[in-house]
């Protein structure tokens, strides 16, 4: 029910993250090759990353397939980021195909992106409805803004990124479950969760790669296991249990 991608490294073009590889998330779009839930992603896609010139990070998301978008073909080539949160969307059924509903979602300094959808919207949304920030992006008429809005409390309480992701995973799971794929980005660290579908890691010299399916066949893609966090900063990759 979507694909999503994070890096974080040298700086590189959003062309060569997200449109040159020969499965990238543009080409997951139309056709992807590992995912289970759904076909095709065509119901909008968004991509977030930091720039030195803003303490926010800058996102551009559009309700149409990113193949569609000639704006955004001609804007990846001319911008670089070390750290960027991207994602397209399959929408899941009962919700609008529309702009707020597309990842990456954002306040503060955090990108955030949920591949999946949950088990129960309406139990989880009664049991923690207080426990939410109901910052703007959270208000969006789809399932991954509660997702959201409980990470941002989260990290607003003063959780790591990563230690925010897996609590809101382990609470919503608890509550009707679901598929609970979570990627987050706060311009200096990345971290995801796996819990219902895939996510596998790339490391090279140059950065790390987070992603729902490889975008090319290099043998360095590692597959994430179920039901874990990963975490990546300038010092490397750590995986541990939920």
């Amino acid at each position: 029910m979507c694909r999503h991608l994070a890096y974080l490294g040298r700086p590189r073009t959003l062309q060569e993250l997200v449109l040159d590889p020969p499965y990238s998330l543009g080409v997951q779009a139309y056709a992807p090759r590992r995912q289970e839930h759904g076909t095709i992603n065509v119901d909008g896609f968004g991509v977030g990353w930091y720039t030195p010139r803003r303490p926010e990070p800058v996102r551009y998301r559009r309700a149409q397939p990113m193949w569609a978008d000639q704006s955004f073909a001609s804007l990846a080539p001319t911008v670089d980021a070390g750290c960027a949160v991207a994602a397209v969307r399959s929408a899941t059924p009962g919700y609008p195909s529309e702009e707020s509903g597309a990842a990456p979602f954002t306040h503060g300094r955090w990108l955030f992106s949920h591949n999946g959808a949950l088990g129960d919207l309406p139990l989880a949304r009664k049991a923690l409805r207080d426990e939410v920030a109901w910052v703007p992006d959270a208000l969006a008429p789809v399932d991954s803004a509660l997702l959201f809005g409980l990470a941002v409390a989260r990290w607003q309480s003063g959780s790591p990124l990563g230690e925010g992701l897996a609590r809101v995973t382990r609470e919503v799971a608890e509550l009707g479950g679901g598929r609970l794929n979570l990627l987050a980005g706060d311009g200096e660290r990345l971290a995801g969760t796996t819990y219902g579908d895939t996510l596998f890691v790339h490391e090279s010299a140059g950065g790390v790669l987070l992603a729902s399916e490889p975008c090319d066949d290099d043998p360095a893609w590692a597959p994430v296991p179920p039901r874990s966090l990963v975490e990546v900063d300038r010092r490397g990759v750590v995986v541990t249990s939920l």
